[in-house]
């Protein structure tokens, strides 16, 4: 059966109805249920789309949907195929059966294996999902999120939907065969890329859902995505440069201390950070007074010297809480199928995000402690969150299991404090969190990229996910300069390596240092925050004279950029552009942009060489077309041809449009 009604179109198999709707231009939604009807939008990505024509025709047992720039048709036995306005096919449903569609030239197959399976969950009105595409030799696939590997073209990857320390599921694909795809589903999964078939899998839901657009370009095909899942703020200025943080400054006065150093040697620094455990206990959300005698003199002598102080926020409860026993008797707090619910440090539960309840309550707790201080930029950690073991089976939220919706909680602790914040009055708000979802960022998430090692290995994956970050349609990301665990700030060889992630630093959304160096240093009492050790020195002088000239250097570079820094974000902003980008975004013509895994692009202007290895000192660049200076020596290249450049110990090969930006390069 199939049946127009307005402008959307059903499709009522047997146990199995399919809509697929228009969602924004040249997008559409689709969904298919084996339950009695489609579930509420609680949990989508989407947004309300505008108003757009479609066209539907039905002919019997086949139906066409076209919106814009994209088209539907429904074949006879079922099979959904997308073609764009060319009629170029983009992308059809993976059939393995003998009932072929009419006018099908695949042959006839004894597997019987189906484009959409729901297999039924015992005793719950739940399925594991699977939905299967075909798959395409040459297609190349970025986006997703933000995973651990060297690679911006995933074909070929088997990815997890589910977040992990370091690791971000932004469902969301971009092909070059000229559309995009977000799996519109919260539940833990996976999804393979495979070489015979692509396949998604949600491992408890109660339905498919899923968007599609087709455009022309990278950027017709990221804006659409933007207007349907949302875009950033606008980035207050104070982001835009140069933020300080290590683990763990222990005390008031070591904070402050660092703070005025930075300003005595004229150094440019916007954002300083109190890491966790200065609190008492985990969940108290307040400053441990024994090491942190007056907070609101701390901030007030810190914008005196033009510096916003970051607080790291922590979803962890501990039972030595003075909040635990409220937030348990309300059920503020995630839940266990069974057996203790344990987090990540200590005896200490995870609040729950997803009751709308639970987020007041904590933010009250917030503004009270810190933002009432003039505290307006939090660092909302442990956000994926960090169960032990990531045992998703193992945990229930307010609004279901963390199977089917778990995938929910960075984006509902990302508009815990966003909202909080917009409630009290401001504007252009950002937050650091260590995770997000599809539609965080029009909650303000800045995300960065966990607890990484301290390595080049750990860098040339944070490249990667950097770019496929943008790509994902969360613009505002940032990593640990230096990486996280470990590297000894004696040792030259991280040395070496913390220069290379400085550089490169500089050219990301945001540019923050953060790490758990070496050799770490002592806790300062037996009570409270007192309690925990601390990393050593991290700051810019840290290192030795020779770290000091690079780091300054690039530093002054990036203040200097902070007007071209600020129109970048404005693109963000306006049209969810991301802020770097691979080289296509912005040369999608070029086929050999679309090739370069170690380059990238920092605004459509500059473009960035990171130096990935040790002991390089010259690297290879592809040049696309036009003409480039290299800021380094001021030569003049012609694009659309390789290079190999000086990349010297203190500087990495950066380039930027000739008669561009003059003013700074």
């Amino acid at each position: 059966m199939l049946k127009q009604v307005g402008n959307k179109l059903y499709r009522r198999q047997d146990k199995e109805l399919l809509l697929i709707e228009p969602w924004g231009k040249n997008s559409l939604r689709v969904r298919a249920t084996q339950r009695s009807e489609f579930i509420p939008d609680t949990d989508s990505a989407l947004l309300e789309p505008e108003d757009t024509e479609v066209q539907i025709t039905i002919e019997g047992k086949k139906a066409v949907i076209t919106n814009g720039k994209l088209t539907c048709k429904i074949m006879d036995n079922g099979v959904l195929q997308y073609y764009n306005q060319n009629g170029k096919l983009l992308l059809e449903e993976y059939d393995r059966t003998r009932d072929m569609y009419e006018g099908s030239d695949k042959f006839a197959s004894a597997l019987e294996i189906v484009p959409r399976t729901f297999n039924p969950r015992q005793c719950s009105d739940n399925f594991k999902l699977t939905v299967r595409f075909e798959a395409y030799k040459d297609e190349k696939i970025f986006g997703m999120g933000q995973y651990q590997q060297p690679y911006l073209d995933v074909k070929g990857c088997i990815i997890e939907l589910a977040h992990r320390n370091s690791q971000a599921s932004v469902p969301f694909a971009l092909l070059d065969r000229g559309y995009g795809i977000l799996w519109n589903n919260p539940a833990i999964g996976q999804v393979t890329f495979g070489k015979n078939v692509t396949e998604w899998i949600a491992e408890s839901t109660k339905q498919m859902d899923y968007w599609i657009t087709a455009g022309d370009t990278p950027a017709e095909i990221e804006e659409a995505y933007a207007d349907a899942t949302g875009k950033v703020p606008m980035m207050p200025d104070y982001g835009m440069g140069f933020w300080q943080c290590k683990l763990r400054y222990q005390t008031q006065d070591e904070i402050l201390e660092v703070a005025r150093e930075y300003k005595r040697r004229g150094l440019p620094i916007d954002v300083i950070v109190v890491d966790f455990f200065h609190w008492p206990h985990q969940g108290d959300w307040k400053f441990d007074k024994d090491y942190w005698p007056d907070p609101a003199a701390m901030v007030r002598e810190l914008k005196e010297m033009g510096i916003e102080l970051m607080v790291s926020i922590w979803p962890t409860v501990d039972a030595e809480s003075e909040n635990y026993e409220e937030m348990t008797e309300l059920g503020y707090l995630t839940r266990s199928e069974y057996g203790k619910r344990i987090g990540q440090l200590g005896d200490a539960c995870i609040i729950d995000v997803t009751n709308p309840d639970g987020r007041n309550y904590v933010w009250e707790k917030i503004k009270k402690n810190y933002y009432d201080l003039g505290i307006k930029i939090f660092w909302l950690d442990e956000a994926e969150p960090e169960f032990t073991g990531y045992e998703f089976e193992h945990y229930r939220y307010f609004l279901g299991a963390d199977m089917e919706v778990g995938n929910l909680y960075p984006k509902y602790y990302a508009r815990m404090a966003y909202e909080g914040m917009e409630a009290e009055g401001q504007k252009n708000i950002v937050n650091l969190l260590r995770c997000a979802w599809a539609g965080s960022q029009k909650y303000g998430a800045l995300v960065w990229s966990g607890d990484i090692d301290s390595s080049f290995r750990a860098l040339r994956n944070q490249l990667a996910a950097g770019l496929n970050m943008g790509i994902s349609g969360i613009p505002w990301w940032t990593t640990d300069i230096g990486g996280f665990h470990g590297g000894n700030i004696h040792d030259d060889a991280f040395k070496e390596c913390f220069v290379r992630w400085f550089a490169f630093g500089a050219f990301c959304p945001v540019m923050r240092l953060h790490g758990f160096r070496e050799p770490f240093k002592e806790p300062l009492g037996t009570t409270g925050g007192g309690k925990h050790i601390s990393g050593a020195e991290n700051e810019v002088w840290s290192y030795g004279e020779e770290v000091y000239e690079i780091c300054r250097k690039y530093m002054e570079l990036r203040e200097k950029m902070r007007p071209y820094v600020k129109t970048l974000m404005q693109d963000a902003h306006e049209k969810g552009t991301p802020i770097m980008r691979p080289l296509f975004y912005d040369f999608p013509e070029d086929k050999k942009a679309w090739e370069i895994e170690d380059q990238y692009m920092f605004g459509s202007k500059v473009l960035v060489c990171p130096v990935l290895y040790e002991g390089v000192r010259e690297r290879k660049v592809y040049l696309p077309e036009g003409k480039w200076k290299n800021i380094n020596d001021n030569r003049l290249y012609e694009g659309g041809a390789e290079y190999v450049c000086d990349a010297p110990y203190e500087s990495i090969p950066v380039f930027v449009k000739a008669g561009e930006l003059e003013e700074i390069f």
